[in-house]
């Protein structure tokens, strides 16, 4: 009695997480008036006329292309500097060390956004506005933080032990990170790629407020022109949101697996 109790609870759980998903997979197949008269039925015939008519009417290439280069570049250079930054804290002792953790730990307590318009006039000086590329530098400086917490607390697990017999075989610190450490490393790795990938994909604030130009735009600015002023393409738009979760879902699936084992590392002592 007590396991049907505990598998009706996850089930009406898994429920809840996946119909919001189900519901807008079934919206993009509707017409406007079907979403109207029926938003909680299913449609009454499946076609693909919402996915052709958005791609080409929002230029949804365009916005896909631009939030694939700012999620992939973004996401791999928060890696690359929040790995090799945890590295060095986690496996030096120094006295600065815990100065230069504090300071990666500020990025947690102070939100980037109460700094909007200070952010807003240096990207300005540097004439990075209205350019991806400092659409990325704010992505890595805003989830920096979080990358070098998890990876600083994930290298601590790690016994010293790993770096002394690489160093003994003549490996130098960058070998002993590379090709000791970093292989050790995927779940948490994993862990940080999903989190940080879905956050700038989703991301509408700072795109909006730094990019200008239409054709820079990501897909979450790109679906703003399917809210009319006095009518909304609810069809068109529940289409659009099913594009642009499909890449989203299919990351998570291959890297489900060490995203789980990353979360739950350390949670149990052998």
């Amino acid at each position: 009695m007590k396991s049907f109790f505990k598998y009706a609870f996850v089930s009406l759980f898994a429920f809840l997480s996946l119909y919001p998903i189900f519901l807008m997979i079934m919206s993009s197949f509707k017409t406007k008036k079907e979403i109207t008269t029926s938003p909680l039925g299913l449609p009454h015939r499946f076609s693909f006329d919402n996915f052709v008519e958005v791609w080409n009417k929002v230029n949804f290439a365009k916005f896909l292309g631009n939030s694939v280069w700012v999620s992939v570049i973004s996401v791999l250079i928060i890696l690359f500097i929040s790995s090799m930054a945890a590295f060095y804290l986690a496996r030096f002792n120094y006295r600065w060390n815990g100065i230069v953790l504090f300071f990666f730990m500020l990025g947690l307590m102070l939100p980037m956004k109460l700094a909007i318009s200070p952010l807003y006039m240096q990207l300005l000086k540097l004439n990075l506005l209205d350019k991806l590329s400092g659409l990325i530098i704010v992505y890595v400086a805003g989830h920096i933080s979080f990358a070098v917490f998890l990876f600083f607390g994930f290298f601590k697990t790690l016994p010293k032990d790993l770096d002394q017999s690489a160093r003994i075989d003549g490996c130098n610190n960058f070998q002993v990170y590379y090709k000791i450490i970093l292989p050790l490393m995927r779940p948490a790795m994993a862990t940080v790629a999903i989190t940080d990938l879905i956050k700038v994909w989703n991301d509408f604030f700072y795109p909006l407020i730094f990019i200008k130009t239409t054709e820079k735009g990501t897909i979450p600015l790109g679906m703003l022109s399917l809210f009319g002023e006095f009518d909304t393409q609810w069809n068109l738009l529940f289409s659009g949101l099913t594009l642009s979760s499909l890449p989203m879902i299919i990351a998570f699936l291959f890297a489900s697996r060490q995203f789980i084992e990353g979360l739950t590392a350390g949670a149990v002592k052998s």
